[in-house]
């Protein structure tokens, strides 16, 4: 059965069932310090737990909290694989390296970003290019986020936006304002301004536990799209390519491709699949990687969230009282804190996480 007890709380209490959860496995760990506090003044850190041959070639790794607050999710199901699989799950020249809470003031602090104001998943740019251009973004900016809170400057945004959405159809309004933006550093899914904290702990972590393996499997944890407690592996791999088509030997039929326009996510530029691609090159290594997505609620739910909690750090005291409030609807909306939901993401995790381990035994296709 599964252990919804390995969820937890808030940031602190994920971290310490983390560690004893890797204490219990044998597992290895290394702890990065994150430079802020959280909203308590509790220190903060990226811990990474290594089971498995020091000179294993073959790795799959998980991570969680790549945008803060959706890390409930994936912590939840590291300490449960830790806790009850561990070890006996690994063939021979296999390692797992479970990372947890690469975004921990996001974690920490129930936000999607991080300490910079960084969505992760868009901050994985070449940083010595020039930044991309969201020409929809510039135009739904200021409507996405509005000076106040009240009911009226709330209709009037709601109403340019809809009529921009009209104007350009759904695709185009969710790729205007989701998928990643480099003009607002304090706007959503901001991507711009270097590499964050959490993108150059994540290269560390690959340069260290990565590189020089023939086989990696990695398997990132998010929350937010699609059916509600269905976990949906996603590939950005270009179509048809040695990689997707390993993706899709892993994971099977499920396995939806952005690239094919087959999942909601409208991100273009900036994801960490992006970044580990650049790191990772065959024929050296092969990279095989999936986004796995639970669904939670509606996205503009999401949206509504988003906005509170953007306006809080913009203009509000996110220690004030209007804080409890905003937190607490951007918790429910990527940590819908139900046992059926729990049960549904350690289910699909296991599942997926068993197929990546078969998966790294075969190989080149």
């Amino acid at each position: 059965m599964p252990n919804i007890h390995s969820f937890a709380a808030d940031y602190s209490e994920a971290r310490d069932k983390f560690l004893a959860a890797a204490k219990i496995a044998g597992a290895t760990t290394l702890r990065y310090d994150n430079p802020t506090k959280g909203p308590f003044g509790e220190a903060l850190s990226t811990d990474v737990a290594r089971l498995g041959p020091d000179d294993a070639s073959k790795i799959v790794m998980t991570i969680s909290s790549t945008h803060g607050v959706e890390g409930f999710c994936g912590s939840g199901f590291q300490v449960d694989w830790l806790a009850s699989v561990g070890a006996a799950g690994l063939p021979p020249d296999t390692a797992a390296v479970w990372v947890h809470a690469i975004n921990p003031y996001g974690f920490a602090w129930t936000r999607r970003v991080t300490e910079e104001g960084n969505d992760l998943n868009r901050n994985y740019v070449d940083h010595t290019r020039p930044y991309p251009v969201n020409e929809g973004y510039l135009e739904v900016a200021d409507y996405l986020i509005p000076k106040d809170l009240g009911e009226a400057s709330i209709r009037a945004a709601e109403s340019k936006l809809a009529e921009y959405r009209k104007k350009v159809g759904d695709i185009a309004y969710f790729r205007a304002v989701s998928g990643g933006q480099y003009s607002h550093p304090d706007g959503m899914f901001f991507g711009g301004g270097g590499p964050s904290w959490s993108n150059r702990t994540l290269h560390a972590i690959a340069d260290k536990f990565l590189k020089g393996r023939s086989d990696v499997a990695v398997i990132d944890f998010h929350t937010g799209l699609g059916p509600y407690g269905y976990g949906e592996p996603i590939t950005h791999f270009d179509i048809d390519t040695p990689a997707s088509r390993r993706v899709r030997a892993f994971w099977g039929e499920s396995v939806t491709e952005s690239k094919r326009g087959q999942t909601a996510s409208q991100a273009r530029d900036g994801l960490g699949h992006y970044g580990l691609n650049r790191i990772l090159t065959e024929p050296e290594t092969r990279l095989t990687m999936c986004t796995l997505e639970y669904g939670t609620f509606d996205r503009e739910s999401g949206q509504k969230a988003f906005r509170a909690d953007h306006w809080l750090h913009k203009y509000g005291d996110p220690l004030g009282k209007d804080a409890g409030p905003v937190r607490a609807a951007m918790r429910r909306q990527f940590y819908p804190d139900t046992d059926d939901w729990k049960e549904a993401v350690l289910f699909r995790g296991h599942q997926i996480v068993r197929q990546a381990i078969a998966g790294v035994q075969r190989g080149a296709l």
